[in-house]
């Protein structure tokens, strides 16, 4: 500030003061203060003080008359001097405790100006909206600035181009944005429940309908494309056929180049993916005008790609996603589905004369299934097939440095979506697969050690907890708002809808950007009906039989009902889930089971929204099920411990928690601690299942049908934590 103040003439305004800190000597209030009388500057005032941003109308005023008081009496600053920032905060929240944030807001502007005579106030206006999509922004931006502006405003900070005059916005548009900026509401009603559904799939283009007048058609058409702009797409498209362009050459020309647009700008983390998939959903429009014009030979396509989920996978989401990027760049995607064996994979590869295969998973026995496809694939002689693979539990280690050992063909590793396309221009184009990463070696493993039939570091004295019941029950009817508090909002919105932070966003302001979308979500499959949440659980009399649990027909334990084997880790500390339970021998424990479920109209609406190429609301809407699925599972846990009776052991905010800060463990069939799938079947066998609708075989890879469902062992014991049974011995990745 102060280098700023001696090379500039005229009068500056600084920006800002506050009392966070206090006012003492070498606060920033005093150094700002004593910059403003030296150099005859104004000063911003944000009203902050040691307790933190004021929100309500007595702290806002208590902070604004102390900061008045230093300015004019310690440092000698008229009140002219002074523009005091009154504060304002989202509406978008929808917590009570928050919604009268507006009011505080323009009332402390009215009675700032009457009580402190001669300052002036600005304020930030946007943040009154902030979370909301842009189109609602625009709306209560607007809105908001002209009651500012009644209430005393003297300067606003916003974008004069997304500000709107009053004349200009519907009616109910502007009812609705002022009953939520003063906090009317009614029974029944809720204003931010019905300004999300105003402005439910409204978007705000950043390309206005002058600057498309402006454009030539071709780049119009491309920037429709980046845009995700559906409205006027078909007239343009006719203009340029009018003009002489054939249908081959408007895809290859316009359309695909404001594809290549897209990928530039979501390679670059500019676009993020559910922006992506609206402009695919523009492309999908596009092309179908425009592919009964064309001649026959036009619609071979870039080139062809034979694209699967292996067999024993029944997840498609990250595998539809390769599609819809590949189809709206041109390239002919022949999509098996799920669960498809390498046999069929070939056949159709052959069949269409196809220039690669590509192969999806999200388990990590998947990744072993593509192992042995590509040997399949070498020992038919199809060796030099270029092969993709993407899915979850790949790396790009384990691609590059133990796959590609065993292919001798092309391979890529697929990150992303868009990595199959580079994968696919690439291999089009005859270039040579990407060289691996330096740095990845293999390295042999160190000599094995004995491994204990029981890991010496688990307690065998541990406190056990009798259940209230032995066997299984059903339960139906869980309300929804029982376990959205529990939803991972980080693995929602960053893996399954992949948002990403905006420039300078942190993970709170992420957070609260997108709980206008969850909101928007969970009220339409409400409103649909689409999912209902349900479960079978129960507790069975257990003891573990070295890396075995054995489960007993009753306490008596004079039968054995079923057991599960799990690995055991290689290496110190030897754990295996089984030594969280009392062995053979000793007195009875006791094993908690569930399997949860959203049910199937969920499964049938999502592959119903991907077949009508609504790929956002697919996208949207899948990972709402899989995630919902998952926070039953959590809030089942935590009412499990509460019935065993040690849940006020756990730490003090329950709801939400995901880095396991309360007693025990939650084991999930299919990953390295308990990786066979085939135990699924047991626990359904064990629980009842299909007393919900609830399938499993090996038909369905021992994966549960519906999708959106799963299940886990409860393990009661103090060391029950997440680890890893399974440690590779053969290769060790260095990096």
């Amino acid at each position: 500030m102060e280098a700023g103040l001696e090379r500039l003439g005229g009068r500056s305004v600084l920006n800002s003061a506050n009392l966070e800190d206090g006012d003492a000597e070498g606060s920033r209030i005093d150094r700002v203060f004593r910059l403003a009388r030296k150099h005859g500057a104004a000063v911003i005032c944000l009203l902050i003080d040691e307790e933190g941003q004021a929100r309500t109308l007595e702290w806002k005023l208590r902070v604004a008359h102390r900061i008045h008081d230093l300015a004019v009496n310690r440092y000698g600053l008229e009140p002219s001097d002074l523009i005091f920032d009154a504060l304002t905060f989202p509406l978008s929240t929808g917590d009570d405790d928050l919604r009268r944030d507006g009011i505080a807001t323009l009332e402390a502007i009215k009675k700032i100006k009457t009580e402190l005579p001669g300052v002036r106030t600005v304020l930030g206006v946007s943040n009154i909206s902030f979370g909301l999509n842009p189109a609602a922004r625009r709306i209560l931006n607007s809105v908001f600035l002209h009651e500012a502006v009644d209430a005393g405003l003297d300067a606003a900070i916003v974008h004069a181009g997304k500000i709107e005059p009053l004349s200009k916005i519907d009616p109910e548009q502007r009812k609705v944005c002022l009953d939520l900026v003063h906090d009317r509401r009614a029974e029944g009603y809720d204003p931010l429940e019905k300004l999300l559904e105003l402005f439910a799939g409204v978007r705000t283009e950043e390309t206005t309908a002058e600057d498309y007048a402006e454009m030539a058609v071709g780049e119009r058409l491309a920037q429709r494309i980046v845009d995700g702009d559906q409205r006027s797409i078909i007239e343009d498209l006719e203009i340029a056929l009018s003009d002489g362009h054939s249908p081959l050459h408007i895809i290859n020309e316009f359309l695909l180049d404001g594809m290549k647009t897209v990928g530039d700008l979501f390679a670059s983390g500019e676009m993020q993916l559910p922006f992506v998939l609206k402009s695919a959903e523009t492309m999908k429009k596009a092309v179908a005008h425009l592919e009964p014009k064309m001649e026959k030979a036009d619609t071979g396509g870039r080139g062809r790609i034979v694209l699967a989920t292996v067999s024993g996978d029944v997840h498609d989401i990250g595998k539809n996603l390769v599609d819809i990027i590949l189809s709206n760049n041109g390239y002919e995607v022949h999509n098996l589905g799920i669960k498809v064996g390498i046999g069929e994979m070939i056949k159709v590869f052959e069949e269409t004369n196809a220039d690669a295969i590509g192969m999806s998973g999200l388990l990590v026995k998947s990744t072993l299934i593509m192992r042995d496809n590509l040997e399949e694939l070498d020992r038919r002689g199809m060796g030099k097939v270029p092969v993709l693979l993407g899915g979850a539990a790949l790396t790009r280690n384990y691609v590059e440095a133990d796959l590609r050992s065993r292919y001798a063909g092309p391979l890529y590793y697929g990150k992303n979506a868009f990595a199959g396309l580079d994968a696919m221009q690439r291999i089009v184009a005859g270039e040579p697969a990407p060289a691996p990463e330096a740095g990845r070696q293999r390295h042999a493993a160190e000599e094995a050690v004995p491994v204990p039939a029981r890991s010496p570091h688990v307690e065998t004295d541990n406190k056990l907890f009798k259940p209230p019941f032995v066997g299984s029950r059903v339960v139906r009817g869980v309300h929804l708002d029982e376990i959205t508090p529990y939803i991972n909002l980080t693995a929602l919105f960053r893996n399954q809808w992949q948002y990403r932070p905006e420039s300078g966003e942190n993970d709170r302001e992420f957070k609260e950007r997108l709980q206008p979308v969850l909101r928007d979500q969970l009220a339409r499959a409400r409103s649909a009906d689409l999912l209902r949440p349900q479960l079978v659980y129960g507790y069975f009399p257990a003891n573990s039989d070295g890396n075995d649990l054995v489960i007993w027909d009753d306490e008596s334990r004079s039968a054995e009902l079923t057991r599960f084997t799990f690995p055991r880790q290689p290496e110190e500390p030897f754990y295996c889930i089984s030594d969280f339970f009392r062995p053979m021998g000793s007195e009875v424990d006791y094993a908690a089971f569930h399997i949860v479920t959203m049910g199937h109209d969920v499964s049938r609406r999502t592959a119903e929204l991907f077949a009508d190429d609504k790929y956002h609301d697919y996208l949207l809407l899948h990972g709402l099920g899989v995630e919902l699925a998952e926070s039953l599972a959590e809030y089942w846990h935590y009412r499990i411990r509460q019935e065993l009776g040690f849940a006020d052991e756990d730490g003090p905010n329950l709801i939400g928690l995901f880095k396991q800060q309360y007693r025990g463990g939650r084991y999930s069939w299919g990953y390295p601690a308990c990786p066979d799938l085939e135990d699924n079947e047991k626990v359904a066998w064990l629980l009842g299942a299909d007393r919900l609708g609830i399938e499993v075989s090996e038909e369905t890879a021992f994966q549960y049908q519906p999708e959106q469902t799963t299940s886990a062992l409860i393990c009661h014991h103090p060391q029950a934590k997440y680890f890893i049974a399974r440690k590779a011995r053969e290769t060790r990745d260095v990096d």
